[in-house]
């Protein structure tokens, strides 16, 4: 426990401003920058409404027709979207000269509604600029999750313009030495505070993702199979995730292509899903990467074994992933891999990369396996494993489901509240 103490349970009085500034917690999963954290925020969001804890999530607007304020995750908690330039998408390179207006306007907003906070809790680096202007105004702690390092990022850019600008490393530095505490989602982003950013790691405290057991379990397979619409007797390999380089997309489709060519799977026995990006644009106005990996898919002649899915509502995704006999996660780099985690809690094995925190949270031999990150030979030969035997898959995703339980939300937010607790002054 840190700090002067309050009791865990002791939350009814308790205000949170959750910062989100680049992305809404609602946003629809896969697009360019969408993904794990925005169901982080949202799903912490709501777990601790539940204990009443009051929340209010401040996130940038971008579309003019939505109401500023929402109640969408109960609990009379509320995402707040605060305007600041224009309320349409834009780059993340343009938001930084948004952020003294945000952070004016989220001033502007708690002091017509009266609020006063007892915590900022900040998410990415953007939000963390905001949250230390914040903290000096309202003299609160701030608390600061990154999700992805700019340094990580970096080592795995596979050309100049996927490197982070220089900005935003010195950003993150100044936060690792600025924030009151640093939520790591693993050991391993611990390690890389210490390597790659020189920086001690007193105030850093390991507080993994949690996963929602409501929604993500094992679901009977003929069940989610016809809610996905496949056949019964075809078996799937499933992708969730952003449409980027780092994410190995590539990779994956190599090791389809090795598969087949090695007879070790038939065009018509097994389907592979991509689940992310807009599968639907024209192909003039489609995203550089979406075409270059469906030239990849064409050039190995995948056509009738991939279906680029494009976004998917999150109600939707426990099907997927029931449906599925492997869920694979070829990152470059992932800071944890919530993705993996929810496939896990529905009972699916995975094969990952080992790399970040995915190393940590898969068990490899017995609830996935691990292979290394860009190799497409050990990737197929895991999938042709899995694949070709029901028992191993059985059992795999039986313990990976056992073990995701661990990370059920409940069990993660009685640690989030615990940290609050350390940094909140006991009351007189």
């Amino acid at each position: 426990m840190l700090g002067n103490t309050m009791a865990v349970n002791d939350n009814q009085s308790m205000r949170i401003a959750m910062i989100s500034f680049h992305t809404c917690p609602l946003a629809t999963l896969g697009g360019k920058d969408t993904g794990g954290m925005n169901v982080y925020v949202r799903d912490l969001t709501r777990e601790l409404g539940r204990r009443g804890v009051g929340v209010d999530v401040f996130t940038r607007s971008q579309d003019e027709h939505v109401p500023h304020v929402l109640h969408d995750l109960g609990y009379g908690n509320r995402i707040v979207h605060i305007p600041a330039g224009p309320e349409i998408p834009l780059a993340k390179q343009d938001l930084v000269r948004m952020l003294p207006e945000f952070v004016s306007n989220v001033r502007e907003f708690a002091e017509a509604k009266g609020e006063h906070y007892d915590i900022l809790h900040a998410h990415y680096w953007l939000s963390g600029l905001a949250a230390l202007q914040l903290r000096e105004d309202w003299q609160i702690p701030m608390i600061q999750m990154f999700h992805t390092l700019a340094a990580m990022k970096n080592r795995v850019a596979r050309e100049g313009e996927q490197t982070e600008p220089d900005e935003r490393m010195q950003a993150e530095i100044r936060l690792l030495h600025d924030a009151d505490r640093i939520v790591a989602s693993t050991q391993a982003e611990v390690a890389q505070f210490q390597w790659l950013y020189q920086t001690g790691t007193e105030r850093v405290v390991v507080i993994p993702p949690g996963v929602d057991t409501s929604r993500f379990y094992p679901i009977a397979k003929d069940e989610a199979k016809e809610f996905v619409g496949i056949p019964d007797e075809r078996q799937m390999v499933l992708f969730v995730g952003r449409i980027e380089p780092l994410k190995g997309i590539d990779v994956l489709l190599d090791a389809f292509r090795q598969l087949l060519a090695e007879g070790l799977i038939r065009k018509d026995g097994v389907c592979l899903a991509i689940i992310g990006g807009d599968a639907e644009t024209s192909p003039e106005t489609m995203d550089a990467e979406m075409a270059r990996l469906r030239s990849l898919a064409q050039n190995y002649q995948l056509g009738d074994v991939v279906r680029f899915l494009g976004k998917q509502d999150q109600d939707s995704l426990p099907y997927y992933y029931s449906a599925s006999d492997v869920v694979v996660v070829p990152s470059e780099y992932e800071s944890f891999g919530l993705v993996a985690l929810e496939a896990m809690a529905c009972g699916t094995p995975v094969v990952a990369s080992e790399t970040g925190g995915l190393a940590f949270l898969i068990k490899d031999g017995e609830t996935g396996f691990h292979v290394p990150a860009g190799n497409s030979a050990v990737l197929a030969e895991k999938l042709a494993l899995l694949l070709g035997d029901e028992e191993l898959r059985i059992r795999i995703g039986k313990n990976a489901a056992d073990y995701a339980g661990s990370f059920d939300w409940k069990v993660i937010t009685d640690q989030i509240l615990e940290l609050y607790a350390g940094l909140v002054p006991r009351s007189a």
